[in-house]
This record gives structure tokens, sequence and C-alpha cells, in this order.
């Protein structure tokens, strides 16, 4: 095995004050595409979808729960399978707690093309209590490439998508698939996918950090049992 080089304390320090400058060039580059992923133009989504979740029929409408934005995953099951995709679970497990999400006005929610009762007892036994709908027969999968056709048969990409309320309207704002979705997982991480970001007075394009009515740097982190959604 090739292991890292053993100096001195002094030696060390000397490096990491190499690496740290990159490291906050890193940093700065990643606020910058943060930035112009949030400039992205949107498009309506003029479709109606309907899934199968929990409380039976819903829309696109639906699964916002009553908030500006929705981040899906789409969530590779196919029909015919007893049990959901192995990556896309691991992924499901890196999620934190959704509560810090909402309350930056933000749903989360996962969408699979397995009928909602192979949904249900795989969700069970992984222990999971995210949302998480059935999208059957229908063409949300399609119309956002999760879902393509090859040599005649349906196959599956694991990815996200976001979406934003625009008054009366769904907009359809950015979608990553595969290795889009390394290093997502935290709150800040899946925020920055969408049209709102965190929703703090330092992110550009100005003038979203209050969309929500209050910055999140003026209404610090809560525990996440202590938010009134």
């Amino acid at each position: 095995m090739s292991l890292p080089e053993i100096v001195s304390r002094a030696q060390w320090r000397a490096a990491r004050a190499n690496l740290l400058v990159k490291e906050k060039a890193a940093t700065r580059a990643r606020d910058a595409l943060n930035a112009e992923r949030r400039r992205l133009p949107m498009v309506a989504v003029d479709r109606e979808y309907v899934f199968e979740g929990g409380d039976g029929k819903a829309t696109l409408d639906d699964l916002f729960e009553g908030r500006p934005q929705l981040i899906v995953h789409h969530f590779m099951f196919a029909p015919e399978w007893d049990a959901g995709c192995r990556c896309c679970s691991a992924f499901l497990d890196q999620i934190g707690h959704v509560a810090h999400l909402a309350a930056r006005g933000t749903t989360f929610a996962v969408v699979s093309r397995a009928p909602y009762t192979k949904i249900l007892p795989f969700k069970a036994r992984m222990g999971w209590s995210l949302p998480w709908y059935s999208s059957s027969g229908g063409d949300f999968p399609h119309d956002f490439e999760a879902t393509m056709e090859r040599d005649g048969e349906l196959v599956d990409r694991a990815g996200v998508s976001c979406f934003l309320r625009d008054g009366e309207r769904i907009c359809h704002t950015y979608s990553t698939y595969g290795r889009g979705l390394d290093g997502l997982g935290s709150t800040t991480s899946l925020l920055d996918l969408t049209a709102l970001g965190r929703q703090e007075e330092w992110e550009e394009p100005k003038g979203r950090a209050s969309a929500l009515g209050t910055p999140v740097n003026s209404a610090p982190v809560r525990y996440h049992d202590e938010y009134e959604d």
C-alpha cells in the first residue's frame, strides 16, 4: 500500500498551509458555480403528472407540500424489481434531517417507476420516513430524463431535479444525474442546487435571500424539532 510520507510537524503544517490555499480557491470557485446555476433560466411545467403516495393520488403540486421549492430524487426502482437500487439506497442514507430543508421552504421527495405496493415494504425495510411516490405508468421520469429507451428497453438513471413555484406556475430549474450526485446529501449541498440557494445575504444573485421573508443568516439554524413549519 502506498501511504503518505512521514514528516515533522513543521513540515506537515507547511504542506497543510499550501493545500489550504487551493481549498479556499476551490470553495470560491464552487460559490461562483452555484451562483451561475442559480442564474440558469427555468422552464414552466405545462403537463399534468399523477403520482401515488402514502395519501393516495398526488399531483406534482402536491409534492411541494405547500413550500416554494421541491427537490426530487429520481430513485432507480424498476416495476419488475423487488427492491430498489443499492447505490440509490446508499444515497438516501446520506440525506440529513429534512426539517432543515423545510425551514428554507424546500421539500425533498423521492420518485420511482415501481408501483407503490413495492415501494412501501422496501421503504419500511430501509427505515426511511422521506416522502416517496410512484410515477408508475406516467411520463414524469421520461420527461425529466431519468428514464430513457435503449435497445427497445427502458433504462433508469439516478438523478435529482429541482422545481420552483412562480406564482401559480411550477417551473423546472435544474437537473443532474450520475456523478452529479457525488458529494450531495447535506442540507447546504442540496440547497446549492436550487434557484433560491441557501437564501443567505452573501449569495449571488442578490435579491433571493429574502424570498421567504427572512434571510437565513438572520434566523439561525435550530435543532430540527424546534422549527415551525
